[in-house]
């Protein structure tokens, strides 16, 4: 073509053939509104990025791109350039769920809406307010609160409708069936009389069981959509991008998801390491943190195993790539919660159980109302408001109000107390735990080193020290700029510190003497063989003065072990699992009076445990905080974590407690028991309100509308039971309230 143009079909250009890609970025250091913009702004200065839109309560970014001007890889680079860590979210049902649960949102919203203001309408009818109004009046009130609740139902009732048609399409009942029906019946009722201009309307009722039924499914969806999110954003943790060294010695930076065995990876100080493999080049100091729970850092050298997701402290090292992407410890781990997450969606809750046989009775006991009516002579539209009368009276409110109740209460005292619940049956399955297993490090433990011979060091000494360890970021030297700093010392930085990998710091002093921190062999302690020793301590040197041994522990939480003698005591079976080394578990499990205890187990081995323990018949309690844990924090029958956990242990656990202190496990095991108490008395009243009201609606006694009075003063003597949680005095048991099923056999 002339002047080297090319054609295109239709007069078209290339650039309007082309489709943008529209991919989404787990972001997982957005915290706040400053960060969405400051990350939205840095996608747009990439070349080919058309769009880009953060949201802050998923912590994900939507980006829309020409794939032909630029790549994930250098949209997640340009984030980094920001201190911003990204990476490519694989999940579409994930996507889904969360759109299911601001469908709902939405939903509620309206409900919400619409019943505060039918209930405004509806007091002046039925509060006497408007006593003097004649009956135009009141009816314009009736049409007015229908001409508001008939939309919000047809909208807000959705969720239920759906389900219920549904289920009778598969011939089934669930109790979306007769929520459903009830709901359908009395605003139909409504608009006929209505109509007929007689008082007894009730949009009121049927807008306010929606509203309230719309916000038990929310909460449910939105503690799902918590549950599934947790193994996907273990991507956050694992490196996003590798260095690959080629044959020719060239190093091109690829995907960490095209890495394959075989291939070399160059890993620099600071780095996660990018793949499973082994160190072939290089010695360096690792943090397994994440994959252990150790908080001390391992030494690894030529040949060592190293795993994704763990980062290398000290030099350059270069490791053999032993796995791909998808089959990396850290990946196995994330099926693990995703497995785990999955059979615990499977535990099923007595109001649930009591529903499957509560629908079909409720159906069948509204129709005999309906016929036997007819059949003595009543008429079709007497017998029908009778029907609706018995269906209103016999909705499942106070039931499924039953647990609810008791678990806002119970939920808002353990707040007061440091402890956040999460799961919606959590307290229930607290509740029946007889054994209770703890990890160790950041758990029992503080999670940091510290200095444990500080006593033995002088000021002059560790006001040194510390003008060296400030230049590292090594776990060992900030404890010692920690306890530096606490000691209320003064010092900075040292000119010209250098940090050899895998040794130590060292710098010139002014009075020309070196200084040294570091190993053993590093500072030359005499009979070291090379080695550092122990492998808990760091020294130091000043010139030719005689070297000073640092040593570090992990601390134990400063009740670990009163909590344990109580637990103990209490009749729980305690046990330590950790990943950690053999010499601080068994230090630690004899400080905390912990007879069954297990060191250096990987997350596969805590579930067995777990597992075992089950097949003997314990319901077992978590207790962890690292990701190492995540997996049989979902596994155990319930689960605890500290505020302190990474983000996917809180999210695979039932509750997160706040603070220093273990006593809000204990909080939560007595609040948990008397919970399971009171819900069982709840349904006492449930079923007493029932047993009492159910017979007058069916004998005709009880119009649709004082069904729907009765119906709110049974949710609020469940409500007012519940609230008396809040004050209570409570002790600590291991006997577990039984939550008995429909068959009489029980849950334990």
């Amino acid at each position: 073509m002339p002047g080297g143009v090319a054609s295109t079909r239709g007069g078209n250009s290339p650039e309007e053939d082309r489709t943008p890609r529209t991919i989404l970025l787990i972001v997982e250091n957005m915290v706040c509104g400053a960060c969405m913009g400051t990350i939205e702004r840095a996608l747009r200065k990439v070349p080919g990025v058309e769009a880009a839109r953060a949201s802050l309560s998923t912590r994900r970014v939507s980006v829309t791109y020409d794939e032909d001007t630029t790549e994930p890889l250098q949209l997640i680079e340009a984030l980094d350039q920001e201190g911003y860590r990204a990476a490519e979210s694989v999940g579409s049902a994930d996507e889904a769920a969360n759109a299911r649960a601001d469908d709902l949102l939405r939903r509620l919203g309206v409900a919400g809406f619409a019943q505060a203001n039918v209930m405004l309408l509806s007091v002046a009818v039925w509060a006497g307010i408007a006593s003097d109004m004649d009956a135009s009046a009141k009816g314009l009130f009736h049409w007015l609160s229908g001409l508001i609740a008939m939309p919000a139902i047809a909208y807000s009732g959705q969720p239920f409708f759906q389900s219920a048609l549904a289920a009778l399409k598969a011939r089934r009942l669930n109790m979306d069936v007769p929520i459903s029906l009830g709901i359908i019946l009395a605003t139909a009722m409504s608009v006929y009389q209505s109509y007929r201009g007689t008082e007894q309307v009730y949009f009121d009722a049927a807008i306010t069981l929606t509203f309230f039924l719309l916000i038990g499914r929310y909460l449910d969806e939105y503690m799902r959509v918590r549950a599934r999110g947790a193994a996907e954003n273990l991507i956050g943790l694992k490196a996003l991008a590798a260095n690959v060294i080629g044959e020719n010695g060239a190093v091109r930076r690829v995907q960490a998801r095209e890495l394959t065995p075989g291939m070399r990876v160059q890993v620099a100080t600071g780095e996660r390491i990018p793949v499973d493999g082994r160190i072939v080049s290089g010695s360096t100091e690792i943090d397994t943190s994440l994959i252990t729970g150790e908080s001390v850092p391992r030494a690894a050298s030529d040949g060592e195993t190293v795993h994704a997701g763990t980062v290398n402290l000290g030099g350059v090292i270069i490791v053999e790539a032993t796995a791909t992407d998808e089959n990396t410890l850290l990946a196995e781990i994330a099926r693990m919660v995703q497995a785990a997450e999955q059979g615990r969606g499977r535990y099923v809750r007595l109001a649930d159980r009591a529903a499957r046989q509560y629908a079909p009775a409720v159906h069948l006991l509204g129709a005999l109302t309906l016929i036997g009516w007819m059949i003595a002579g009543a008429g079709f539209e007497r017998s029908l408001t009778y029907a609706i009368a018995v269906l209103i009276i016999t909705c499942p409110c106070a039931l499924a109000l039953a647990v609810p109740a008791v678990q806002v209460a119970a939920a808002s005292r353990l707040f007061a107390k440091g402890v956040i619940v999460k799961a919606p049956d959590g307290l229930e399955r607290l509740s029946e735990v007889d054994t209770i297993v703890f990890d160790k490090t950041g758990t029992l433990t503080r999670g940091e080193p510290s200095l444990s011979n500080a006593d033995q060091i002088d000021d002059p000494t560790l006001a040194a020290a510390a003008s060296l360890a400030v230049a590292s970021r090594h776990p060992y030297s900030r404890a010692v700029v920690r306890t530096a700093r606490e000691r209320g010392l003064s010092f900075a930085a040292a000119e010209g510190t250098v940090e050899e990998p895998g040794s130590g710091l060292r710098c010139d002093a002014p009075d020309g003497a070196e200084l040294r921190l570091g190993s053993a062999a590093w500072v030359g302690v005499e009979g070291s063989d090379g080695a550092q020793a122990p492998s808990s301590s760091l020294w130091f040197r000043d010139g030719s003065a005689t070297p000073v041994a640092f040593r570090f522990q992990d601390e134990l939480r400063s009740d670990a072990a009163a909590l344990v003698g109580d637990l103990r005591k209490a009749g729980f079976k305690v046990c330590l699992l950790s990943g950690d080394r053999e010499e601080a578990v068994r230090d630690a499990a004899a400080a905390c009076g912990i007879d069954d205890w297990s060191a250096e187990v990987r997350p596969a081995g805590k579930i067995e445990r777990l597992k075992q323990l089950k097949a003997e018949g314990h319901q077992v309690l978590m207790v962890g905080d690292g990701l190492n844990d995540a997996p049989a924090l979902a596994e155990a029958h319930a689960s605890l974590s500290p505020s302190t956990a990474a983000d996917v242990s809180q999210i695979a656990s039932d509750a997160v407690f706040q603070g220093e202190a273990l006593e809000p496990v204990a909080e939560a095991l007595r609040v948990a028991r008397s919970s399971q108490r009171m819900a069982i008395e709840n349904f006492g009243i449930s079923l007493a309100y029932n047993a009492v009201f159910v017979p007058l609606a069916v004998a005709g006694y009880v119009t649709p509308l004082l069904a729907a009075v009765a119906m709110s003063l049974s949710s609020i003597a469940v409500t007012a039971n519940a609230l008396r949680l809040r004050s209570r005095r409570l002790t600590l048991t291991s006997e577990a309230t039984p939550m008995w099923t429909l068959d009489g056999s029980s849950t334990k």
